[in-house]
């Protein structure tokens, strides 16, 4: 789906509310206030807000802007924004051809500071209450930000933890976050699958069909999951048959 012209152009902001349509206005070259004077609360929410899970369209556009923002402040967190981050939002975003320019305008200004992220990760949040998934590939993406410029600080760590708590993330799925990014587990790969490391051979396997099965694009299609979110899922499925490569070829098993 073209989504851009319509982020450029401002026209879902009002709809959306929050943090996100003030981002929008901005962009589209909206006075802040317009938005202010609408809202509803601290967190800009605007009087009558359209619910994006019942408009594919603004669902999209409303995962697209808030990951992109939460991915520029964790860059700010430490104080300087580095290339390497940049880089590292790059890949974990996987910026659609033609419109680096258009990410790029507004990643600037979402990194202006690093407050005020827990309301955009609220509305992330919001957008799959029942896709966590989706919602645990959005924090490992953060964590390889936060890993870009050789190492997660104290500031970033209470970052990742907070956006985790907001999501209602299980403490397992942020340690799979975690695994995936950093690889600094005993066994990362079990970690990734949510195995113990004494799993027996056919439980291995299950776990990895079941992961599979939990990030399958198709499946995630079929739920009415935005474009971009597919692109986040696609990348953590090829982690999760990474890591079940790595532990068949450990044991010696035959391929699935």
């Amino acid at each position: 789906m073209k989504i851009w012209g319509k982020i450029v152009g401002g026209t879902a902001g009002f709809a959306l509310g929050g943090p996100i349509a003030a981002l929008l206005g901005v962009m589209a070259g909206h006075a802040l206030d317009q938005f202010v004077e609408q809202s509803a609360g601290s967190d800009m929410t605007v009087a009558t807000p359209v619910d994006p899970n019942d408009h594919p369209g603004l669902r999209e556009i409303a995962f697209t802007i808030g990951v992109i923002a939460l991915g520029a402040k964790i860059a700010k967190v430490d104080g300087e924004v580095t290339r390497s981050e940049v880089e590292a939002f790059r890949s974990f975003f996987q910026v659609p051809p033609g419109e680096e320019k258009n990410v790029e305008r507004f990643f600037d200004l979402a990194k202006r500071d690093a407050a005020g992220f827990e309301p955009y990760a609220r509305q992330v949040a919001a957008l799959f209450p029942d896709a966590p998934e989706i919602l645990e590939n959005v924090l490992e993406g953060l964590f390889d930000i936060a890993k870009a410029d050789g190492k997660v600080g104290a500031a970033e760590a209470e970052y990742l933890g907070k956006v985790a708590a907001i999501f209602g993330l299980s403490g397992e799925r942020f340690e799979r976050a975690r695994a995936a990014a950093l690889g600094v587990a005993e066994c990362e790969p079990c970690i990734v699958l949510g195995i113990d490391p004494l799993a027996t051979d056919e439980q291995i396997r299950e776990a990895w069909l079941r992961q599979v099965k939990a990030h399958h694009p198709d499946r995630l299609i079929a739920q009415g999951l935005p474009e971009e979110a597919i692109r986040v899922a696609n990348r953590k499925l090829a982690l999760i048959n990474d890591a079940y490569d790595r532990l068949r070829r450990q044991r010696g098993l035959e391929a699935a």
